[in-house]
């Protein structure tokens, strides 16, 4: 797998769905893939897990993947994960692209210095319908045009994608809810840590897909009965699974 900095080292990729109210795994999968495009894959197991589809799924921006934030959406969930910028413009000295605002009733991307990018024509990249934003004339006599773009002939062109206001409407959501990051974090965050602690934060101990699945296995069976002694007791578990079981 890639890690930081673009190093590639023999891991695996351990994903968790964990119920925000009790704290609970409901669903985990071994990948060796990284968190991007895992969002529907881990959705789909936790509403098997749960029995329901209309969940509410919260994630961090590492997870952010517009087709698979859209295809957990299909699945009848509630999406939640924040953009991070990763364009660069700012390093290089030009303007973000998050300065160009789109106006959805002409259909129009207003640049920084005021100028309409009209909808030119729709590309594929990467599996992903585009529509082209840009705007020869102004591009071309615009005084701010070093900061814009490093072509010499070229405008400055920006792509949306056909279902953006997908994308949209769930940053709002976002915007509405500042909590949201601080609910992820204390909710994924805390069964991983418990079980990196008792591990002793080493390496896992198995290799292969189905060993190491069932390391995991183990690991979350435990932490979800020691979970749920802490809520409902030894006593109260015991009924439980009792009445489960009978």
């Amino acid at each position: 797998m890639k890690t930081n900095n673009m190093n590639r080292q023999v891991c695996y990729n351990v994903q968790t769905a964990v119920d925000a109210k009790n704290h609970l795994i409901v669903a985990h999968e071994v990948t060796n893939s990284p968190n991007r495009r895992q969002l529907a894959a881990v959705t789909k197991l936790a509403q098997g897990a749960v029995g329901k589809t209309d969940i509410t799924v919260l994630a961090d921006k590492g997870y952010y993947s517009r087709s698979d934030i859209k295809a957990a959406q299909e699945l009848g969930a509630v999406a939640l994960v924040p953009k991070g910028d990763t364009s660069g413009a700012d390093r290089k000295g030009l303007f973000n692209r998050s300065l160009f605002q789109y106006d959805k009733e002409k259909d129009v991307y207003i640049c920084p210095t005021g100028n309409e990018l009209q909808n030119r024509f729709t590309v594929v990249e990467d599996g992903l319908e585009q529509q082209m934003y840009f705007n020869n004339i102004a591009c071309r006599d615009c005084s701010q045009r070093s900061r814009c773009t490093t072509s010499k002939r070229d405008p400055r062109r920006i792509r949306r994608w056909v279902h953006e206001a997908e994308m949209e409407d769930m940053q709002t959501r976002l915007d509405a809810s500042p909590q949201t990051a601080v609910v992820r974090k204390q909710t994924v965050e805390h069964p991983f840590g418990t079980i990196k602690m008792w591990m002793g934060a080493t390496h896992l101990l198995m290799r292969q897909f189905k060993n190491v699945s069932t390391e995991i296995s183990l690991h979350v069976l435990a932490y979800n009965l020691k979970r749920m002694m802490s809520i409902w007791g030894t006593e109260g578990l015991s009924i439980k699974l009792r009445e489960q079981f009978n």
